[in-house]
């Protein structure tokens, strides 16, 4: 009996080891580029705020899987296997110390680690530390002084930083300013000294930008990103084996409330900067480019129209054209509207417009400034009507549906954004999330639409439009600086940013157009630009979320997998050039291209696709 025992308790054992290692086997290998976001065990893995960064990782092209403190902390399986760790604001201000010993030890043996804002500055029992946060030492300096300084220990300030940093965080020029620095070609690509923070960020039309950060103490032990009022509100720093990105911002709570950049530009730089992983790129062929979105509000816009119709302008393109399409344009019976259906010379600009690939997109409701004025006040069942007589107008004369929208100053109330979702639009403009490239939107804690993406609009400061510029003073000179800096911007960074104007207020600036399109047909012959409409990128976007694909961890090499339903054409993976030698197609079709700084694998036409790249950093 005892010997039957021993028996079956060894095969026990034997099992419980093969189990094990075939787990670890298994975590390894499908967690080469994991970035775990830890969520506590009482939080809804589809709570907003939990989603919320799910969805950036998504965008980013990351792997960022939650992952509750339980599994984190599991004794037997060991610590999950992954590139990252996140700490997420908002939804981790409580932690045992425990958890925070778990989260040392796993960045002191070579983790790194993203520490946000108040993650972890409560106990279980929703008490603050004395003295200030138990994670200093992670991140590098003392902060969250609560019992010193109360209801004083965050301040709301103006976030500096410099010319190095904006660029290394992907953040687009004039998001930032002032957007021009002397000596760039030589400038350093390492954090400057405090005293070289020279640009801050700002926003739309007020310009001056705020935001709230722990007060910190006085010695940091890393580089410095970003500076305010209340210390360091960014930073990098080493911590033994491993490191730490510090963000004293609360990232979680600005996306949720229409603010998402900053989320977007730190989750990228930790995975792009300090942990060198490949990431699925949000254009198709990794070819960046913009949107330049038209805004026909009226007739005045006709005499523009036909004068803008010889600019050189017109040799590029295609170009999203958003029009309001009724007889009116300020109040009922003016006459003073663009008249698509009833105007000859209107109908004769949508299908010239049409017919050369441009997208022509619904601009408000009928009559721009009683719909701007009203979108946010009246009972939306009495005006969905005019949203309707705007979408069949231009849909009768191109005899193609409407699938972009851009709301009359701005104003676009949360029920817009369910109307066109509800009606089959693909995409809107957006004066919220500034310098942002596309995105799925959260307002109010809340994510909009499933299919339906954002275009966030790029400002020069605090203006966007032509005669908000010439309003504020801008030179012809400053505002040519710009558009050239901002199409290097979408070259350089393989992404995509909108800017949109209005006919009459563009009229001035002939000769500086015409100078901004020398620069991006140059840019297009050297295959780094191209111009998108909004129906082309959210097309592409939205098949882009049907990808599935996996990194696996080899000793020395990575495989990646991917799949799509229908096909991988057009997706384009980016490795590292410093951690990656030239990628090797194993399964299925794909180009391999080199840039300045990384391999691109653009996938062909099929639906799977393998390759592989031995790792030549570590």
């Amino acid at each position: 009996m005892k010997l039957r025992w021993a028996v079956l308790v060894t095969i026990i054992v034997l099992l419980a080891v093969v189990v094990w290692s075939w787990t670890a086997r298994s975590r390894s290998v499908a967690s080469a580029d994991r970035l775990l976001l830890l969520v506590p065990d009482n939080v809804s893995l589809s709570d907003p705020r939990v989603t919320a960064w799910l969805d950036a990782g998504s965008e980013e092209g990351l792997h960022v899987v939650p992952i509750r403190d339980s599994e984190f902390l599991r004794p037997f399986f060991g610590q999950p296997k992954c590139a990252g760790l996140i700490l997420p604001d908002s939804i981790h201000q409580q932690a045992s110390d425990y958890l925070i010993a778990a989260i040392r030890r796993a960045v002191r043996a070579g983790s790194k680690l993203m520490l946000v804002y108040d993650a972890a500055t409560l106990s279980p029992e929703g008490r603050y530390a004395r003295g200030g946060s138990r994670l200093s030492d992670l991140a590098g300096v003392e902060y969250a002084f609560y019992d010193k300084l109360q209801d004083k220990a965050i301040r709301w300030g103006n976030v500096s930083t410099s010319f190095d940093v904006v660029r290394q965080l992907n953040i687009p020029p004039g998001k930032y300013y002032p957007f021009l620095s002397q000596g760039v070609a030589g400038a350093s690509t390492s954090a400057p000294a405090k005293a070289d923070f020279n640009v801050e960020l700002r926003r739309y039309l007020y310009g001056d930008l705020e935001y709230p950060s722990f007060v910190t103490g006085d010695n940091y032990s890393g580089n410095v990103l970003f500076h305010s009022i209340a210390g360091v509100v960014a930073g990098q720093h080493d911590y033994g084996k491993g490191a730490v990105l510090f963000v004293n911002l609360p990232l979680g709570y600005l996306k949720a409330s229409t603010d998402g950049l900053l989320l977007h530009v730190f989750l990228k730089y930790f995975a792009e900067h300090m942990l060198s992983l490949p990431y699925l790129m949000a254009v198709p062929n990794g070819v960046g480019g913009m949107v330049l979105n038209w805004h026909v509000d009226s007739n005045a816009a006709i005499p523009p129209l036909r004068k803008m119709s010889s600019w050189s302008l017109m040799q590029q393109g295609p170009y999203s054209i958003h029009i309001t399409a009724g007889p009116d344009a300020t109040a009922f019976g003016d006459r003073d509207g663009f008249d698509a259906e009833r105007n000859p010379v209107s109908q004769e600009f949508i299908r010239k417009h049409d017919a050369r690939g441009d997208a022509i997109g619904s601009h408000g409701g009928w009559i721009h400034d009683y719909f701007a004025a009203h979108a946010d006040k009246d009972d939306p069942k009495s005006l969905e009507k005019y949203l309707t007589l705007n979408n069949s107008a231009l849909e009768r004369i191109t005899g193609k549906p409407v699938l972009e929208y851009s709301a009359p100053h701005g104003n676009q109330p949360k029920w817009v954004t369910t109307w066109l979702e509800a009606h089959g639009f693909l995409a809107y403009y957006f004066t919220g999330n500034t310098g942002m490239a596309p995105t799925q939107g959260y307002r109010d804690g809340v994510r909009e639409g499933q299919n339906l993406w954002a275009f966030p609009i790029l400002h020069l400061n605090q203006a966007a439009a032509f005669e908000e510029m010439a309003q504020d003073g801008y030179s012809s000179s400053e505002i040519e600086q710009w558009l050239k800096a901002v199409a290097d911007f979408t070259a350089e960074h393989h992404s995509v940013r909108l800017l949109y104007f209005h006919p009459p207020g563009v009229l001035p600036y002939q000769d500086v157009v015409a100078e901004w399109m020398e620069q991006t047909a140059r840019l297009q012959a050297e295959g780094r630009f191209r111009w998108y409409t909004m129906t082309r990128l959210a097309t592409f976007l939205n098949s882009r979320r049907q990808v599935k694909w996996t990194t696996s961890g080899h000793p020395g090499r990575i495989t990646i997998e991917a799949s799509h339903p229908r096909s991988l054409e057009d997706e384009t993976w980016w490795l590292p050039a410093a951690r990656f030698s030239q990628p090797v197609i194993t399964r299925g079709s794909a180009r391999i291209f080199r840039d300045t700084q990384a391999w691109m694998v653009i996938a062909g036409s099929g639906t799977e696709l393998q390759f592989e790249s031995e790792m030549v950093s570590q």
